[in-house]
Protein backbone atom coordinates (compact mmCIF):
# COMPACT_ATOMS: atom_id res chain seq x y z
CA UNK A 1 0.00 0.00 0.00
CA UNK A 2 1.49 3.35 -0.97
CA UNK A 3 1.24 6.36 1.27
CA UNK A 4 -0.40 9.21 -0.55
CA UNK A 5 -0.31 12.79 0.72
CA UNK A 6 -3.77 14.15 1.19
CA UNK A 7 -4.53 17.66 0.05
CA UNK A 8 -5.66 19.69 3.00
CA UNK A 9 -6.25 23.39 3.54
CA UNK A 10 -3.11 23.44 5.69
CA UNK A 11 -0.99 21.87 2.94
CA UNK A 12 -2.48 24.21 0.32
CA UNK A 13 -1.81 27.25 2.51
CA UNK A 14 1.79 26.12 2.97
CA UNK A 15 2.18 25.78 -0.79
CA UNK A 16 0.83 29.29 -1.32
CA UNK A 17 3.18 30.68 1.34
CA UNK A 18 6.15 29.01 -0.34
CA UNK A 19 5.17 30.37 -3.75
CA UNK A 20 4.71 33.86 -2.32
CA UNK A 21 8.12 33.74 -0.63
CA UNK A 22 9.72 32.67 -3.91
CA UNK A 23 8.17 35.66 -5.68
CA UNK A 24 9.44 37.98 -2.96
CA UNK A 25 12.92 36.48 -3.13
CA UNK A 26 12.96 36.75 -6.92
CA UNK A 27 12.47 40.50 -6.58
CA UNK A 28 15.18 40.95 -3.93
CA UNK A 29 18.35 42.68 -5.02
CA UNK A 30 21.58 41.00 -4.00
CA UNK A 31 23.40 41.93 -0.82
CA UNK A 32 26.36 43.15 -2.86
CA UNK A 33 24.21 45.35 -5.11
CA UNK A 34 22.60 46.99 -2.07
CA UNK A 35 25.99 47.50 -0.42
CA UNK A 36 27.49 49.14 -3.51
CA UNK A 37 24.58 51.55 -3.92
CA UNK A 38 24.43 52.37 -0.20
CA UNK A 39 28.16 53.11 -0.24
CA UNK A 40 27.67 55.40 -3.23
CA UNK A 41 25.11 57.42 -1.24
CA UNK A 42 27.66 57.88 1.56
CA UNK A 43 30.37 58.70 -0.96
CA UNK A 44 28.12 61.32 -2.60
CA UNK A 45 27.78 63.03 0.81
CA UNK A 46 31.54 63.30 1.05
CA UNK A 47 31.74 60.38 3.50
CA UNK A 48 29.98 62.46 6.14
CA UNK A 49 26.67 62.44 7.91
CA UNK A 50 23.68 60.28 7.21
CA UNK A 51 22.97 56.85 8.54
CA UNK A 52 24.26 53.53 7.22
CA UNK A 53 20.87 51.98 7.95
CA UNK A 54 19.00 54.70 6.04
CA UNK A 55 21.43 54.39 3.12
CA UNK A 56 20.91 50.62 3.10
CA UNK A 57 17.12 50.89 3.13
CA UNK A 58 17.14 53.58 0.45
CA UNK A 59 19.41 51.47 -1.76
CA UNK A 60 17.23 48.40 -1.27
CA UNK A 61 14.07 50.35 -2.13
CA UNK A 62 15.61 51.92 -5.22
CA UNK A 63 16.92 48.62 -6.51
CA UNK A 64 13.58 46.91 -5.97
CA UNK A 65 11.72 49.74 -7.69
CA UNK A 66 14.00 49.48 -10.74
CA UNK A 67 13.83 45.68 -11.11
CA UNK A 68 11.60 44.34 -13.85
CA UNK A 69 8.61 42.36 -12.62
CA UNK A 70 8.81 38.64 -13.16
CA UNK A 71 5.92 37.10 -15.07
CA UNK A 72 4.95 33.46 -15.19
Amino acid sequence: MSAKAKSSPKNEALGVAILESEVILDNCPSHDAIAVLAYSFWEARGFQGGSPEEDWLRAEQELRANRPETKD
